[in-house]
């Protein structure tokens, strides 16, 4: 049995040993389903994707388990709660949906959670122009963003008293920030439940979190010290949250060697987690007929060309044009690879309502147009742009790249940094941004940039070509060994680990 297999053996064990006296609740805004009506009347759903979701279902399938969220379609809102069987057996999971008010969610949603934290915690704001926190504002916080955490809160708090067994809570991300502290609040500590909240993306510097006023900052602060546990991608992040709450909030004591916070009379833990991959889903989609068609397909378009690959949704952090501009610089410094090389960006559209990424995906096109006049001829295309999400395709384009680059502003991880190596078969380069979360993982077999200096990715970028081929060979297995060891199980079992040695 190798390291591997050992690993995932003693995760099993684990989790049966954590859940023999507990039962499992899930919150996170989105459920592991979303059902739709069909003509005919009948109610089907469609599973949730993703190395998470995969995770989490997982985990729940033999475990008296409920998933809470927030219905996404007016067939989730008719639905209500039930036990849903997501597996080939007869073990099934519960699956609560929070209905609120339209004008509620907006505010939580399109208004809160996206952009304002995410752009603040993904350091993305213009501070001399934005935000502008009025009226609208703060409306939108506490009519919707409070009163919506404060829904999640009473729905776990009911879920907790009726469950068999005291429960372990899960709680993700950015949107459910207050939860642990107002379920504190209505639970006596006697039958309180474990309370684990991972944060999926970047934590900022106490100074960045300056930007929201007092009366959404310590709120958040108090909301997230209500867990007993609590997860981040990585150490800076860690380190991140210990001195913000050091700054912001004066009664806090916390001891950065012990990663603990103590505040109004309770413990939080604070630790690194960083988030992996389902590496077994991911080498059935990979060996699948379709993905090998589709690569045949790809390759049939580079015409023998070398490929620099970049798979990312249309947002800002995300550093599109300037991993343009990159490969710009790189055709100019390095005019051998005119013709030889093309850049093939998959770019998913990603939150068209918010007019930040609207403008951004015109400047996106833009940079491509420029490019391709400057330096294309008849027969060389020096960057396609495919639009749309075809995560079969993405994987097919994976298999094929001699570069990936991954040159974020900011990436609380970056999973196509994880998946890429896992798949590819040309000994491709990562060339990654140090501002990733993936980087604190596998720098060792990356060429690692900042993610602002075109001048230097472009260099990146013509090392990443021109290695030798015995060189490349040690990078590419030394990543697929790194992510390997520490996939998506390995995440999970990280925390289970750290509950069962704080209870």
């Amino acid at each position: 049995m190798n390291k591997v297999q050992t690993t995932r053996e003693a995760c099993r064990d684990l989790q049966t040993q954590v859940f023999s006296n507990r039962s499992l609740i899930i919150a996170a805004n989105r459920g592991p389903v979303t059902f739709q009506t069909a003509e005919d009347g009948s109610r089907t759903f469609t599973r949730g994707s993703g190395g998470l979701v995969t995770a989490l279902v997982g985990l729940a399938q033999h475990v008296d388990a409920t998933w809470i969220a927030c219905a996404r379609t007016d067939t989730d809102i008719e639905w209500q709660q039930g036990q849903i069987a997501l597996w080939h057996n007869e073990e099934t999971i519960q699956v609560r949906f929070l209905s609120p008010e339209a004008t509620a969610y907006e505010g939580y949603y399109n208004v809160i959670a996206n952009p304002l934290l995410w752009f603040l915690q993904h350091s993305m704001w213009d501070v001399p122009r934005q935000p502008v926190i009025d009226r609208t504002t703060w409306q939108a916080w506490n009519e919707g963003y409070v009163a919506i955490n404060q829904l999640f809160a009473d729905a776990i708090v009911d879920q907790t008293r009726a469950a068999p067994k005291r429960p372990l809570v899960m709680l993700h991300d950015y949107h459910l920030y207050l939860v642990p502290r107002l379920v504190r609040q209505q639970m006596r500590p006697s039958n309180r439940p474990t309370l684990l909240h991972f944060v999926h993306i970047p934590w900022p510097g106490p100074d960045y979190w300056s930007i929201l006023p007092p009366g959404m900052r310590i709120p958040i602060l108090e909301g997230l010290l209500g867990a007993d546990l609590l997860g981040f991608q990585t150490h800076d992040d860690v380190l991140n949250f210990l001195r913000t709450c050091q700054r912001h909030l004066t009664r806090a004591s916390v001891r950065y060697r012990q990663g603990r916070i103590w505040y109004r009379n309770h413990a939080t833990h604070v630790r690194a987690f960083p988030i992996s991959i389902d590496m077994d889903a991911l080498r059935r989609l990979a060996a699948s007929p379709e993905v090998r068609d589709l690569k045949t397909e790809f390759e049939a378009r580079l015409e023998g060309r070398r490929l620099i690959l970049r798979i990312e949704r249309i947002e800002p952090s995300k550093n599109v044009v300037r991993g343009f501009q990159a490969f710009e610089e790189m055709l100019e410094l390095f005019p051998e690879h005119r013709g030889r090389v093309i850049f093939v960006a998959i770019l998913v559209p990603s939150r068209m309502d918010l007019h930040q990424y609207r403008d951004y995906l015109d400047e996106v096109m833009a940079a491509v147009g420029r490019i391709n006049a400057t330096y294309g001829s008849r027969d060389w295309e020096p960057v396609r742009v495919l639009l749309g999400e075809d995560y079969a395709r993405a994987v097919a384009a994976m298999k094929c790249y001699d570069v990936l680059l991954v040159n974020s502003i900011a990436d609380g991880m970056n999973l196509v940094a994880k998946e890429g190596p896992i798949v590819n078969e040309r000994n491709g380069q990562l060339v990654l941004s140090e501002r990733t979360g993936a980087r604190e993982q596998l720098q060792a077999g990356s060429i690692v940039i900042s993610p602002c200096d075109v001048h230097a990715t472009g260099h990146a970028l013509h090392q990443a070509l021109t290695l030798p081929e015995e060189e490349k060979q040690r990078r590419a297995a030394l990543l697929r060994s790194l992510i390997e060891r520490e996939d998506i199980g390995w995440w999970l079992c990280q925390q289970l680990d750290a509950v069962e040695k704080l209870t």
